[in-house]
């Protein structure tokens, strides 16, 4: 095995200035470790001890430079060629990142991370595509009982809400019937259950409102307006409204 490189002063740490910021903060302490360890590959014992010590030169004679004061990436590398240096010294041999546990592990965390990531994104983009769906529905006057609740369509009614889409308010109509009728997701008590937790009050308030008048033979939602408009403008009264048709409602005693 040869002798290991010099350690490069050259070497970059922080983005160039005028570059694009990139999506995520750089893990520069994580492309040290990286840089180490492909460096390190194939070496034994004696020559990761000798490029620790080169390492640890480097960082003695930068000690006082200021641009390197938040530097995360050359500890980093000490920290990693002390931790290879020490593992070949126990274990023999040469330096192999496939043989690594520890890194390995990261790899693994990576990947971890990656789906989870891939997720997210793919969860985005179904939510994304069901508040087109609901609002579509909605402008053709489509958004009724015959359109069944899914799970995610609160968050599909959160987005158009930050969109500022006013057919949010009919979207808000029909959860609240949904979740007043026991359809579509709703018909899962865990379901109802978690709605007490992503729709404002407002939609629960309506919601208990059409339960209580639904008790009473109350027509439809479409002649029930008004309990959209008592919900949006004081939600505990109507709350309350709720509970006292429920209370005089013979087969609730």
């Amino acid at each position: 095995m040869s002798t290991p490189l010099p350690w490069s002063r050259r070497r970059p740490r922080i983005p160039a200035p005028g570059t694009a910021a990139p999506r995520r903060p750089m893990d520069w302490a994580k492309v040290g470790r990286t840089a180490v360890r492909r460096r390190a590959t194939g070496m034994t014992a004696a020559e990761a001890a000798a490029a620790l010590e080169n390492a640890e030169l480097e960082q003695h004679l930068d000690r006082d430079r200021e641009d390197l004061a938040d530097d995360e990436r050359g500890p980093a590398e000490i920290a990693e060629w002390r931790r290879i240096a020490q593992l070949l010294g126990t274990a023999g041999g040469v330096y192999d990142p496939a043989a690594d546990a520890v890194v390995q592990d990261e790899l693994a965390a990576d990947r971890r991370a990656e789906d989870a990531e891939r997720q997210r994104l793919q969860e985005q983009q179904q939510i994304a595509a069901r508040a087109d769906e609901l609002e579509q529905l909605a402008a053709a006057g489509r958004l009724d009982r015959t359109v069944k609740s899914r799970p995610g369509d609160e968050t599909a009614r959160d987005v158009l809400v930050q969109r500022g889409d006013y057919h949010a308010t009919a979207v808000d109509g029909w959860l609240a019937q949904a979740l007043a009728d026991h359809s579509g997701h709703y018909a899962d008590a865990a379901a109802r259950t978690a709605a007490a937790g992503s729709l404002p009050v407002e939609v629960r308030a309506h919601a208990a409102l059409l339960t209580a008048l639904a008790r009473l033979g109350a027509p439809a939602q479409g002649e029930l307006e008004f309990a959209a408009r008592l919900a949006q403008a004081d939600p505990a009264a109507t709350h309350a409204l709720a509970a006292w048709i429920a209370a005089r409602d013979p087969d609730t005693q």
